[in-house]
């Protein structure tokens, strides 16, 4: 059986029941969308829209009309740009951007102010997006797999960071500016070019540091209380004279729609373990210790 195709201006067949539940909820995912059809612009109260995995290769200007749109995903596409309309989303805080064609986001996006959770992995990114120094309430930045060498100076500005995902770029150097991200609870360096790592005690708020698959000889210095995942870091965390701290996830988790379960992702308060549904399409790749 083929995935299921729908003609380009009219919601599929199964909207009307999705949306019958009052969850205002719309899942096109797995389904060929070129474009995405003009009636669901028309749902003024759709809360979430999952288009992931389509072949979707534009979006309408007309999105902007989804005003009460809290997640957007469009992961898994063939995008190449966004719309400006798209950065006309006043209530959007999750938005999902992962495995599309981007080289850059429009200058608008700054106006996504209520943004706090942005996933834009395996992209061609090669210079970090300016507007997003912009969005100073975003907790959770994942742009791992693009191809960045380098970070703004003014990345402190981005002061809500607690999560930073940055493995598969092509960092030859530690960039400045993350010493000066106090703040920040989850850093991942994982498969960079990185040859050293300057002393990361400024870093007073890190819980968990990966470093894995880049050319050094041993772990960073860190305080005890942060979790090291890379070459050396078992035998450095034996060491210590704490016990070694438990390891929060090393990838954000995209099964977490609740305000409570993403501030755990962060390392907000609380200790109630983290773990993906079985069979979820948005699971979490758990440090090693953590199990399957």
């Amino acid at each position: 059986m083929g995935i299921a195709e729908s003609t380009p201006d009219e919601l599929p067949s199964d909207a009307e029941e999705q949306l019958r539940s009052g969850e205002q909820q719309l899942e096109l995912s797995g389904r060929r969308l070129r474009r995405l059809p003009s009636a669901v612009c028309a749902l003024s109260r759709l809360q979430k829209l999952y288009v992931s995995g389509t072949g979707l290769r534009e979006l309408p200007e007309e999105i902007e009309e989804l005003r009460e749109l809290r997640i957007l995903a469009l992961d898994f596409n063939k995008l190449e740009r966004l719309p400006d309309g798209l950065c006309r989303l006043p209530s959007l805080t999750r938005l999902y951007l992962g495995g599309n064609r981007l080289l850059a986001l429009p200058a608008d996006f700054a106006q996504l102010q209520s943004l706090r959770c942005l996933w834009i992995e395996g992209n061609f990114l090669r210079r970090f997006p300016r507007p997003l120094l912009r969005l100073v309430a975003l907790q959770s930045l994942q742009m791992g797999d693009n191809r960045l060498r380098a970070l703004p100076a003014e990345l402190p500005r981005m002061t809500g960071l607690r999560g930073l995902w940055l493995y598969g770029n092509r960092f030859e150097e530690f960039p400045p500016a993350l010493l000066r991200m106090g703040r920040l609870h989850i850093l991942d360096l994982d498969r960079n070019r990185l040859g050293g790592f300057p002393d990361l005690h400024p870093l007073r708020a890190l819980r968990v540091f990966s470093y894995d698959h880049n050319p050094v000889t041993g772990p960073p210095r860190v305080a005890d209380t942060v979790f090291l995942v890379g070459e050396g870091a078992v035998e450095r965390m034996a060491e210590r004279d704490e016990p070694t701290p438990r390891p929060p996830p090393r990838r954000p988790a995209r099964a977490f729609e609740d305000e409570e379960e993403e501030d755990l992702l962060i390392g907000g308060g609380g200790s109630r373990p983290l773990g993906p549904p079985r069979g979820s399409l948005r699971a979490l790749e758990a440090a090693p210790g953590l199990g399957t």
